[in-house]
């Protein structure tokens, strides 16, 4: 499976952003999906994680009641709405996939797949 993360941008302490990991290739309703993200220096962290079915969703501390992980699989897209943005939140922000025949999700990096990234800037 192809991911493509897309949404990132610019934005004030306070604003919000959607991104999107569009999936091609195979079939998106068998992949648990997640959301990582890497600051300048530091190593890449958890965000949040989807099971296939959208059934099951984890939070890193961090984000927990500003971001939510959404997908739609008729679409193959997974999302990440980030609220109340924090100058800390500043990363590139990845999207990942990985085949699974269970519905759970995963926190650490043991992913088949990952997007190409998505700069996202949160000014204070």
């Amino acid at each position: 499976v192809q991911l493509q993360a897309s949404g990132g941008g610019l934005v004030q302490a306070g604003g919000s952003l959607r991104l999107s990991c569009a999936a091609s290739g195979r079939a998106f309703s068998t992949y648990a999906g997640g959301w990582f993200r890497q600051a300048p220096g530091k190593q890449r962290e958890f965000v949040a994680a989807i099971s296939r079915s959208g059934g099951s969703i984890g939070y890193a501390d961090s984000v927990k009641g500003r971001f939510t992980v959404s997908r739609d699989n008729a679409k193959d897209t997974v999302y990440l709405q980030m609220n109340s943005l924090k100058p800390e939140d500043t990363a590139v922000y990845y999207c990942a996939a990985r085949w699974t025949p269970t519905s759970g999700t995963w926190y650490s990096q043991d992913y088949g797949y990952w997007g190409q990234g998505t700069q996202v800037t949160v000014s204070s």
